[in-house]
């Protein structure tokens, strides 16, 4: 008679979320400080809610600092972002969520809506080695910083075990090895799945106006996903589900797809998609392999 090897979890908070490393076999303690230096080196290079942190010293003066080895790939993704949605998706929106609320102190203060500028391209410049900004700027990476960790911890995990690796940062996800069937959180009911989607040897992100919420006196119910151009949360979608070869695309077409144009994005980048409307509907790409529980989903033409 076989037996099933229950696998090895470890469990722990870093960056304000909850992580799950999963792997065959408990890791040993240097691959364990590997991942908690990597996770703290990349919060301090890009949290804005600590004071010390490099976005934060951007905040406060103009410069051109040595840029963080993400800037340049995350920063490039932001481009193609900003072009897909007509400047819906913005690395400038930092100042637009701090006026709403969402700041370093967690005020939830709602000071009202302060559109990113526009022109955050003529306002920030990159190469592989130096980042400038021209003017004082919040700079917020949150459309993919997050999917760009779960990526760079995957590696480190990777370079400690041959089996099987998930690494989930709360929802977040990307996995090498052995197919994995992942549901779909229902965004109004997390004791729910609208459905299913199988991934292997590849990455799921999904983003949800359920998440990161706080309450305004004259606004209702604000979230974190902001339209750069108001300066307001979307709200005609409630969730987004996106399957790519790395989390950091993954991420990026996560929230790309709560505007016009995220589709578009997606399907050039190859990456499948599910997302629901505030309204009920379930949308997926063309071709999506995900398993929908939702009556009325359809296939996005």
């Amino acid at each position: 008679m076989s037996s099933v090897v229950a696998p090895a979890v470890w469990r722990f908070e870093a960056i304000g979320t909850r992580w799950e490393i999963e792997t065959s076999a408990p890791l040993p303690e240097p691959a364990r400080s590997a991942v908690e230096h990597l996770i703290a080196e990349f919060d301090r290079d890009w949290s804005r809610f600590r004071p010390d942190s490099l976005v934060s010293s951007l905040a406060r003066g103009a410069g051109m600092v040595p840029a963080p080895p993400d800037a340049a790939d995350m920063l490039d993704v932001y481009v193609a972002l900003s072009t897909a949605t007509a400047g819906a998706v913005n690395p400038l929106v930092g100042a637009s969520l701090e006026s709403l609320g969402y700041d370093a102190s967690y005020s939830f203060a709602d000071r009202g809506p302060r559109p990113a500028p526009a022109d955050w391209r003529e306002r920030v410049a990159w190469t592989q080695d130096r980042l400038l900004v021209s003017e004082p700027a919040v700079v917020d990476v949150g459309a993919v910083g997050k999917g760009r960790l779960v990526d760079l911890v995957l590696d480190v995990v990777s370079q400690w075990t041959e089996d099987d690796v998930v690494v989930d940062a709360s929802g977040d996800l990307a996995m090498r090895g052995r197919p994995q069937r992942i549901g779909l959180e229902h965004p109004y009911d997390d004791r729910l799945a609208i459905g299913v989607m199988e991934v292997a040897d590849a990455a799921l992100c999904a983003s949800a106006a359920n998440r990161r919420t706080w309450p305004s006196a004259t606004r209702g119910r604000l979230h974190h996903v902001l339209d750069a151009r108001t300066g307001l949360p979307v709200r005609t979608i409630a969730a987004t589900w996106a399957v790519a070869a790395d989390a950091m695309r993954a991420d990026a077409i996560a929230t790309a797809l709560f505007f016009d144009g995220g589709a578009d994005l997606a399907s050039e980048w190859g990456v499948e998609w599910v997302r629901m409307t505030t309204d009920g509907r379930v949308e997926s790409s063309p071709g999506s392999r995900a398993e929908l529980f939702t009556a009325g989903a359809r296939r996005d033409a």
